[in-house]
């Protein structure tokens, strides 16, 4: 059994609760054991480290040192989770001065900012750790009915510095991962685009105008649903979808399905069991 120290998010943990349900079911099926990290804070999204760098450092080397202190990777199901822990993580391992300045409070708790933990996707771990063979031998309900739309999202991409796992142009990952599930992914350009939501609160209309442009394409090429690996995704393209379609002349509905209830519905789990019901657009 690999374990991994897991990070709950915000999102997860107050909205899209059936993202780490669906991941309780199945997890130990790969082989694998996401310890919670109960103690973590929140990770100050895409916009701490504009208002306090600082702070933006600290609450993440805070993140990173609970992981450390258990000698586990850190792991996320969020996209900008992983693009804003991983830059911290950046900032920390490229200044000593930065390392020592947030030491010198952490260590108040017992903790410390060692560098030693790698911070990773969900997504990641399937691959390269479960491994895609293995995923196939595990499937007791290929998704082989299904023609399925990737949403990647931007913050598992962009900034490849930070990231670097999938190339931004054309990642490949969460396809491969689909069709080691038995799965069709189905090509379409707003694979790798932006979903809208760090701009919905203060430009909804030009949000909506970008989800909207996703949701169209994907049920034009006859998608069955789109699958994201990111909750903030999921939250404007399955919570907003009606309004994004109507706000853009588009009639009809799609179904969004998060990455872990896509592994769940392959290995057998219901949609009740995963907790899909809990979704605003369902099939």
């Amino acid at each position: 059994m690999k374990r991994y120290a897991y990070y709950q998010s915000c999102i997860n943990e107050a909205m899209t609760r059936e993202v780490d349900r669906s991941i309780d079911l199945w997890q130990h099926d790969l082989g694998i054991e996401m310890v919670k990290l109960h103690e973590s804070v929140c990770c100050g999204g895409s916009n701490l480290d504009y208002v306090s760098p600082k702070q933006f450092a600290l609450v993440n080397a805070r993140n990173i040192a609970l992981a450390e202190k258990q000698g586990l990777d850190l792991i996320v199901s969020c996209n900008t989770c992983l693009m804003t822990i991983r830059t911290a993580k950046k900032k920390l391992d490229e200044s000593a001065e930065l390392r020592a300045e947030v030491n010198e409070i952490l260590k108040e708790e017992g903790l410390e900012y060692r560098g030693t933990s790698d911070v990773r996707h969900l997504l990641w771990v399937l691959i390269d750790d479960v491994g895609l063979d293995v995923i196939r031998k595990k499937v007791t309900k290929p998704l082989s009915n299904f023609r399925i739309a990737p949403f990647y999202g931007c913050h598992i991409l962009r900034p490849s510095t930070v990231l670097g796992k999938d190339n931004p142009l054309e990642p490949t990952s969460l396809d491969l991962l689909l069709e080691a599930l038995g799965g069709k992914s189905i090509p379409y350009d707003h694979k790798n685009r932006c979903c809208g939501f760090h701009t919905l609160l203060v430009a909804e209309e030009e949000s909506l105008n970008v989800a909207a442009e996703a949701l169209g394409e994907a049920m034009e090429q006859k998608a069955d649903f789109i699958v994201t690996p990111c909750p903030l995704c999921h939250t404007v393209l399955d919570g907003y979808q009606a309004k994004a379609l109507k706000q853009n002349g588009l009639k009809g509905s799609i179904p969004v399905y998060h990455l872990s209830e896509m592994v769940g519905l392959a290995l057998g789990y219901s949609e009740r069991q995963l907790g899909i019901k809990r979704h605003i657009v369902t099939a």
